[in-house]
């Protein structure tokens, strides 16, 4: 017999826990916070995001994807996953203060840039900011 203080069940959920939606919500917020510009050489011509703010960052580790789905480090094509963590593994003895930069081109999809942020996180690179444009007439 049900207590008169508990609501029947209905079979619906009555409350939804917001809590890990806020949680993914805050980290796509603080990666498009932490952007970065960067003059990309005008061999790579990439249409990046436009942000408000483009401020300047220490660019050691940079990783360009253009639309035709190649993957360049520091201006050089990396022809496989294994290759592109070699890399990173290499950059980061060299500098243990590593800060990745990931500038992808707005074609390229969302799917191949999580991966490439996945081999970045495998060789150990925990900082990872994107490169964006500047928005026209933005304070710089």
């Amino acid at each position: 017999a049900m207590s008169g203080h508990q609501a029947p069940e209905r079979g619906i959920i009555s409350g939804i826990n917001v809590t890990p939606l806020v949680d993914i919500t805050l980290v796509l917020l603080i990666i498009f916070i932490v952007t970065a510009k960067i003059v990309v050489t005008p061999a790579v011509p990439l249409d990046l995001p436009r942000a408000a703010s483009g401020e300047q960052v220490q660019v050691i580790f940079s990783v360009l994807m253009p639309p035709d789905g190649r993957v360049l480090v520091n201006g050089g094509p990396v022809l496989s996953d294994e290759l592109l963590v070699e890399k990173a593994k290499q950059a980061l003895v060299e500098t243990p203060e590593l800060r990745a930069v990931i500038h992808a081109d707005g074609a390229v999809s969302h799917r191949q840039v999580m991966h490439v942020i996945d081999k970045l996180k495998t060789a150990g690179i925990s900082r990872i900011a994107f490169g964006t444009v500047a928005e026209p007439g933005a304070v710089q």
